[in-house]
């Protein structure tokens, strides 16, 4: 167990970056477990998930001015989808694009949906931004308090177990979730 600490320790920042580029609720909870068990250190956890999370939707956000409109039509099982978050970026663009990271389903699509309704880069990059830090702080104290709690919990088992279990748990409970949005919002 001391070389996976020895690997979190050494390489965690990075793994937690190249996670957030594209999805990462799962590697951001698991960079707060990781901040609290003092492997990480929390406010350069909150950094890095922020930045990948950042620099990942600009990319798909680029891309979607660029090829949003290919990608879209060939999308035919999601329309009904598109339809509804091409509308609520025409109403609401600035709760759409800070909101986007938060919408089960829409993590990767989102952005490239606002690079092709043409929202101007200019309005998009400062939303993107405080849209990944709110993520970023919410998901990463998520796992860090979450992973104080479940450690006063089980208190009495060895450290290293309850970091494995709780890593599970989260997972577990992520993909609980996952599947129960999935079953309710199901067109």
């Amino acid at each position: 167990m001391a070389d996976l600490a020895h690997y979190i320790t050494d390489y965690g920042y990075w793994a937690l970056f190249i996670g957030c580029l594209a999805e990462g609720e799962t590697i951001t909870l698991l960079g707060g477990i990781a901040a609290h068990q003092g492997l990480l250190h929390l406010p350069w956890v909150i950094a890095v998930v922020a930045l990948g999370g950042t620099l990942g939707d600009q990319l798909l956000f680029f891309l979607g001015r660029r090829f949003g409109g290919k990608v879209i039509s060939r999308m035919k099982s999601q329309e009904k989808r598109i339809e509804r978050a091409n509308k609520l970026i025409a109403r609401h663009p600035m709760l759409f694009v800070i909101g986007v990271r938060f919408m089960y389903g829409f993590r990767i699509i989102g952005p490239v949906l606002i690079g092709a309704s043409k929202l101007p880069p200019s309005r998009f990059v400062p939303l993107n931004i405080l849209g990944a830090i709110l993520w970023a702080t919410i998901f990463v104290l998520l796992g860090y308090f979450g992973g104080e709690a479940i450690a006063r919990f089980i208190s009495g088992f060895d450290k290293r177990l309850t970091s494995l279990l709780f890593c599970a748990l989260v997972i577990a409970a992520i993909l609980l979730l996952r599947f129960w949005w999935r079953r309710r919002h199901a067109d």
